[in-house]
């Protein structure tokens, strides 16, 4: 098992700061932020999680749940000597960095997440859970009912799909039936306003049409295995947290949040989903004051 990694500040060595994407993203989301954190005398490392950009993409599905996951996050501390790091998470990459914390809560020192709140486990299998709520054509659902359909639209368009994706200020529409995202990927003229450059987008473009976007979906089919495996573990998380919202995300917030992550201080940002992105100034900015509060409490 390889991960392709990209890093910053290397004379910062004993500071360690890693930075988790999302899907359908890869390390280059958090090229805006890298800069900062180096200048702020943090050690940044920055992965291309298993099945995206040039690390390993295994076969096998399962080879994607959260233990494989988070343990690719351990070995990446252990490669560079690190006993623990400061996490950041974005979307996928947030559920990770949860995931990780309450299964190795010795390796991770603070925790920083952008979009997806902690998910409370509940009594029901999340995919069970979302179908019965959601519907058979929630995207979550979708990939884990209809393996390999969504994944073969993807690829046939990952162009248009990506630069569809990637958008601020869309506008409200009537839902359609069908899936959203096979919609999205096919819909020829994109909505809102695009959050990158021609050139930005290429990398996204690029790193898809290499790798397809099966082994990234692999981890929406591991989301009923994840919710098994973390059955026995201890669901509060102890560590320091900052929690960064998009008033315009389609993620809902967590209602709950300080009950399983007591020591969490929230930040919202006027944005959609892709908040390092769509506003990495103001991005940065929270994620660089709330760790030097945290220096100093």
């Amino acid at each position: 098992m390889e991960l392709e990694v990209f890093e910053a500040g290397r004379r910062n060595v004993g500071e360690p700061i890693v930075l988790c994407h999302g899907w359908p993203e890869h390390a280059f989301s958090w090229r805006h932020q890298v800069p900062a954190l180096a200048a702020a005398g943090y050690h940044v490392i920055v992965p291309n999680q298993r099945g995206y950009g040039n690390s390993s993409r295994p076969t096998e599905v399962t080879d994607y749940d959260i233990e494989h996951l988070s343990g690719d996050l351990v070995a990446l501390l252990d490669h560079y000597g690190y006993a623990d790091a400061t996490f950041v998470g974005h979307d996928w990459g947030a559920h990770v960095v949860w995931g990780l914390t309450l299964l190795h809560p010795n390796r991770v020192n603070k925790v920083i997440n952008l979009s997806l709140p902690y998910l409370e486990r509940g009594d029901v299998p999340w995919i069970e859970f979302m179908e019965g709520v959601l519907g058979g054509d929630f995207y979550f659902v979708h990939f884990n009912r209809q393996p390999g359909v969504a994944d073969a639209v993807f690829e046939e368009n990952t162009s248009q799909f990506l630069r569809n994706m990637y958008r601020k200020n869309v506008p409200a529409t009537e839902p359609q039936p069908g899936m959203a995202l096979i919609n999205l990927a096919r819909a020829e003229t994109p909505l809102g306003e695009p959050i990158m450059s021609d050139g930005e987008l290429a990398v996204f473009v690029s790193a898809f049409e290499s790798s397809g976007f099966t082994s990234s979906i692999n981890w929406y089919r591991n989301v009923d295995r994840n919710w098994r495996l973390l059955a026995d573990v201890n669901p509060i998380i102890q560590q320091p947290t900052l929690m960064v919202y998009g008033d315009r995300d389609a993620v809902a917030r967590s209602e709950n949040l300080a009950e399983f992550v007591p020591n969490v201080e929230v930040v919202t940002l006027d944005c959609g989903h892709w908040i390092q992105q769509e506003k990495p100034e103001e991005t940065t900015q929270a994620i660089v004051k709330w760790l030097e509060q945290q220096g100093t409490d």
